[in-house]
């Protein structure tokens, strides 16, 4: 499970055993949340919450549109297609 940018307190992972479609998974302070990539072209979507706030979570999904080419690549990188 290759960290592979972090976002204040928030680690942004990609597991290497994972599924399509591409998405990262943050983790910060006992909370998870999951983003769709929707690669090569975005935008980034929230999948599932598990303790974020609303805010949290937007600024989160705003962050990860500002890295999706990095985060698409690293997916590619990771496991092929999208």
């Amino acid at each position: 499970m290759p960290v592979v940018l972090t976002l204040g307190g928030a680690r942004v992972t990609i597991y290497t055993n994972d599924h399509r479609p591409a998405h990262v998974h943050v983790k910060a302070s006992g909370r998870e949340a999951v983003f769709n990539l929707n690669c090569p072209a975005g935008p980034v979507e929230l999948r599932e919450n598990f303790g974020f706030s609303h805010p949290a979570l937007n600024k989160l999904a705003g962050q990860l549109e500002d890295n999706r080419d990095a985060l698409c690549a690293e997916w590619r990188n990771l496991h092929g297609n999208y």
